[in-house]
């Protein structure tokens, strides 16, 4: 599938320009399900680390926003933490796949999540020709947050999500930009999974999908066999691929939130591989797709 897709890119400049318009007639019809539905991304990974794919995804983002589309970005920064620590000498510890967040610790999250990474996005978004607008869970209390245990610190179990102010922006034009950091009711700043944030906000906006962008393909029936690729996956698979040990490790926390936000109300939801060029608009615009869709008891296409 992805050399396919790579031939495609390589071969561009020998297309003709009624092929060009053969593509975007073939997007039409998913261009028509999604226009003025929301559509929410969880962006991390090598996607966001590396300079060439960051300003792919954006640029997907942006597209989408001027054909209709609200997109709501919501953003992690694990790597960027992790610099930032190193620069000022302090070790990352994680328990069970998540960072350890004492106070010192949390300052810096909040600096370089809300700030660096932040509006670092909101300003690509803007040189490419969108209109964003950066914001946080703090923001409006739009996230909030009970502690998820003292081994952790100061990382936050989410218990009510507000999405008025995401939704105030969509309905101006704006491409909302999240970081994912919560408030308790003291007032208190909590870092937060990027993954369950975007999960339980796709789930309060009612999102038509939402698309989790990780370093892999997606779900595959043999971990060792790239072609063994699941392209759907309802809630009762779901289960039974986890009781058969097929969805295990580090696919587990994501394939979760992925099902939390479908019986939370998202119709579908993609686990898509950010490291391929465009892979939004793969996913989205086109029949093939590339990664895993996730759906509720029978299929609703894409």
């Amino acid at each position: 599938m992805f050399k396919r897709i790579e031939l495609v890119s390589e071969d561009v400049k020998s297309v003709t320009n009624a092929q060009k318009a053969q593509i975007l007639m073939n997007a039409l019809p998913y261009i028509k399900k999604y226009s003025n539905k929301i559509v929410v991304v969880k962006y991390g990974g090598n996607a966001m680390i590396n300079e060439d794919l960051r300003k792919s995804v954006m640029g997907d983002i942006v597209l989408l926003n001027l054909i209709g589309v609200k997109v709501v970005l919501v953003h992690g920064g694990g790597p960027h933490i992790k610099e930032t620590l190193n620069k000022l000498g302090m070790e990352s510890k994680f328990l069970n796949g998540l960072r350890v967040t004492d106070a010192e610790t949390m300052k810096v999250v909040q600096m370089v999540l809300a700030g660096q990474v932040n509006k670092d996005l909101v300003n690509l978004i803007g040189t490419i020709g969108g209109k964003a607008i950066g914001l946080c869970g703090i923001d409006d209390q739009m996230i909030k947050v009970q502690k998820q245990s003292d081994e952790l610190g100061y990382v936050g179990r989410i218990t009510d999500v507000d999405v008025s102010i995401i939704k105030d922006n969509l309905d101006k034009g704006y491409i909302p930009v999240i970081s994912t950091i919560g408030t308790d009711t003291n007032g208190q700043a909590y870092n937060i999974n990027a993954d369950t944030a975007a999960a339980k906000i796709a789930g309060a906006l009612n999102a038509e999908c939402m698309l989790s962008m990780t370093n892999i393909d997606g779900v595959l029936k043999d971990k060792d066999e790239p072609d063994s690729l699941l392209t759907e996956i309802t809630l009762d698979q779901a289960r039974q691929l986890e009781n058969d040990g097929i969805i295990a490790g580090g696919m587990i926390p994501k394939v979760q939130c992925c099902t939390d936000a479908i019986k939370a109300g998202v119709k579908r939801v993609f686990i898509i591989n950010g490291t391929v060029p465009h892979a939004i608009l793969i996913e989205m615009l086109t029949e093939e797709g590339l990664g895993t869709m996730f759906v509720g008891h029978y299929s609703i296409g894409k």
